[in-house]
């Protein structure tokens, strides 16, 4: 039945100063049809719903709507009066019986779990609890306290606008370079975004924002959580706040922290700006738990709404919740309407929002049907034969806290992973660490152990060696241990193994042999992290040496320890000018960017494999080798011809051979160039610019190179008409 269909038939019933007509159960939300609004709130299990409408500065209650028509579990009415920019909230009725797993309360408002967008930001209060706080009862106790003055309001939106030809980058995955970076904390320094945009949306998709990371050489930008969020009571308190976001509210409204305007189509212009340059955009997202919190937390939606159905809850005492997050609940992904809440957020980001994949934190959880996590769950099963998910980049952070949550190289086709085993080989052979040289090789070239098996590729694995969550690269380099004192924990909070040396003195320090070291520290592992099969995945920042002074779990900090510091000295300014080299390599050369494993056989019936393992003499390693305690220095010799890979066309892909080395002792190693019926080799890369070594473009024809102590170096096939050496 159309709107004008329930108009002709008199459908509707008034309430108060509002017509209110019954309505349809789907889609769920607040759906702006350009007449009017329907409201659809599911709760199997509530005993009445009511939509309560705010004035425009949302504080007071003008209207309270009985929602009187209830379809399949759906509680719907429609108003022809309302309009966008409306803010409500819903009161839901029903048993207060934590013992049985039901926490309703019709003295709290509760935000729509399909709020497009989200007014204000929560004050928090003891009314925004369901029991009385304090009470000697605990959460067994019921509180009568109206939270409305406390909290956000839902507000109804306009999805109309104008993307013109914008659609979906889908740069292929061999061809990705991800960074990831966090809104606020990007620009809010940045002397080149006005003021008024800075921390925001619109200072992200600004053009000189934008031309930055071009030039830098990347191809997407992987958003920390923008889902609404909230600030946990424990940290307020102590003057701090969630800076991450890991505490989302909303699936599917944008934090409006970050935006400068208030509404929803900043976000668009954003995303459409970077799409117009050649970016991506990958938000990383939390469907595992809620802000919500465990028995004692707050009462903000989803509890309130229908508790029993949305989370995860003890089969012994549904008073408690099942938390393989840590974060005190996890999302019930067994239940069809949390599945149906998840897939169409998903769906709203891709269709409405543009974003052309996700990052999904902790999702290992999404994998749990019962307790074990199980790789072919419904929600994978789900996303994989959906026609639109199936088809942007999806990331899984493959683990959580629960038994068994440690997955990486357990995800189904179609996903890629965070792969932290290559980001703990790649720490421990160059903090000079003995015995790793035969991990490493599998994390240089894709992680076949991990990936080589269903059908999955080398990008499969997203490399990286900093992310969010740790030390950033600089800080790798200048702490041997953890310094997290400000968060307030007394330094218990955080990971102690981080596997980094600070070369010899711990933190900042104006000694110049350790600062050089340093810096040849940084550059031989982001020229690892580039050169190696997979997809790169760089750490906002890391490319012009931010540091968060030692704190690896700095989520709590909206201050200057997480914001980018665009003062850039020389030093900073030189080492952006290398990662952008190296960048350039490997988007100038197939063959760091392969869609097939190596193979290590001979090519065509010839004399040169697709990869060579090359000790210092340049003869083959051997198995035995490969086990060596002593051993820090290899090399891979990459056949450029050995590709055997066709292009869109069908056309056979060539390149030129490479020889990589790498030396992680202490000390100078000569290694023996081989020939390989080349004319030479062209230093490309060599980052311990000592005087004694080659500069980058000269070609040396015979004899070795003086592989400098704790450096990289990448020699390139030299043409014939560069045969004079050096």
């Amino acid at each position: 039945m159309t709107v004008n269909e329930e108009r002709l038939r008199g459908a509707g019933r008034s309430s108060g100063r509002f017509a209110v007509w019954p309505g349809r159960p789907y889609p769920l939300g607040a759906t702006w049809d350009g007449e009017g609004v329907n409201f659809a709130l599911f709760s199997e299990h509530a005993e009445g719903v009511e939509l309560c409408l705010f004035a425009e500065d949302g504080r007071q209650e003008t209207a309270r709507i009985p929602l009187r028509w209830q379809t399949d579990q759906v509680w719907h009415c429609y108003l022809p009066e309302a309009r966008p920019g409306w803010l409500y909230g819903y009161r839901v009725y029903g048993p207060y019986d934590p013992k049985n797993g039901h926490r309703f309360n019709a003295n709290k408002l509760l935000l729509d779990p399909y709020a497009k967008a989200i007014a204000g930001q929560l004050r928090w209060n003891n009314a925004d609890f369901a029991y009385r706080v304090g009470h000697r009862h605990e959460d067994l106790s019921f509180d009568r306290t109206n939270n409305a003055p406390f909290m956000p309001k839902s507000r109804v939106v306009e999805s109309a606008f104008s993307w013109g030809d914008d659609r979906l980058l889908r740069t292929p995955w061999h061809d990705t370079i991800i960074y990831e970076l966090h809104v606020k904390g990007f620009t809010y320094q940045h002397p080149l975004v006005p003021h008024g945009l800075r921390g925001t949306y619109a200072g992200l998709g600004s053009a000189r924002v934008i031309e930055y990371l071009k030039t830098l050489g990347v191809t997407a930008v992987e958003l920390m959580p923008v889902h609404a969020f909230i600030d946990d009571r424990h940290l307020v308190e102590r003057g701090l706040r969630n800076y991450w976001g890991y505490n989302s509210i909303g699936f599917f409204a944008p934090d409006s922290r970050y935006s400068a305007s208030g509404e929803v189509a900043e976000f668009k212009t954003m995303v459409k700006a970077f799409h117009s340059n050649g970016i991506e955009v990958i938000l990383d997202v939390v469907y595992n738990h809620t802000a919500e919190g465990n028995h004692m937390g707050p009462t903000l939606s989803f509890k309130g709404i229908d508790n029993l159905s949305y989370y995860r809850l003890s089969p012994a005492d549904p008073r408690y919740y099942m938390d393989f997050t840590g974060c005190g609940n996890t999302l019930n992904m067994i239940h069809p309407r949390v599945l149906q809440l998840i897939m169409d957020s998903l769906r709203y980001w891709v269709l409405d929002m543009h974003v052309d994949g996700f990052r999904f934190d902790l999702a290992s959880t999404l994998a749990r049907e019962l307790h074990d996590v199980n790789r072919l769950s419904a929600f994978f099963d789900i996303i994989h034969q959906d026609p639109v998910l199936s088809q942007v980049k999806l990331i899984a952070e493959p683990w959580d806290l629960g038994e068994g949550g440690y997955q990486v190289g357990n995800f189904p086709v179609g996903w890629t992973e965070w792969n932290g085993k290559y980001r703990d080989a790649v720490r421990a052979y160059w903090k000079g660490e003995g015995g790793v040289i035969g991990e490493l090789a599998y994390r240089l070239t894709g992680s076949s152990d991990l990936y080589g098996h269903g059908g999955r590729n080398p990008y499969a694995s997203i490399n990286f060696v900093t992310a969010h969550d740790g030390f950033t690269l600089q800080d790798l380099v200048s702490y041997n241990t953890k310094h997290n004192e400000s968060n307030g924990e007394d330094n218990r909070d955080g990971t102690d193994n981080n596997l980094s040396w600070n070369c010899g003195i711990e933190g900042p320090t104006d000694d110049p042999k350790v600062r050089t070291l340093r810096a040849q520290q940084k550059r031989n592992m982001i020229a690892t992290l580039l050169l190696s099969q997979g997809v790169p995945m760089i750490l906002a920042g890391d490319e012009i040496g931010r540091t968060q002074r030692g704190n690896n779990n700095a989520y709590c900090h909206d201050d200057a320890l997480n914001w980018v510091n665009w003062e850039l000295t020389p030093e900073e300014h030189e080492f952006m000018s290398f990662v952008q080299h190296v960048i350039q390599i490997k988007q100038a050369h197939k063959v760091f960017r392969r869609r097939s494993f190596f193979q290590g056989r001979r090519l065509r019936g010839g004399d040169i494999k697709d990869i060579t393992w090359l000790k210092p003499d340049a003869t083959e390693m051997t198995d035995e080798e490969w086990q060596q305690a002593f051993a820090r220095c290899l090399g891979l010799f990459l056949a450029g011809e050995g590709l055997e890979e066709c292009d869109e066309k069908g056309r056979m892909i060539g390149d030129v051979d490479f020889l990589w080395l790498l030396n992680a002792h202490h000390e100078e190693i000569p290694f023996m160039l081989p020939r390989n019926r080349v004319f030479g080799w062209q230093v490309e890369i060599d980052t311990s610019y000592a005087g004694q070594t080659a500069p980058v473009g000269t070609v040396i024809t015979t004899g070795s190179y003086p592989l400098q102590g704790r450096s990289l170096v990448l020699l390139r096939a030299a043409a014939p008409d560069r045969r004079a050496g050096a």
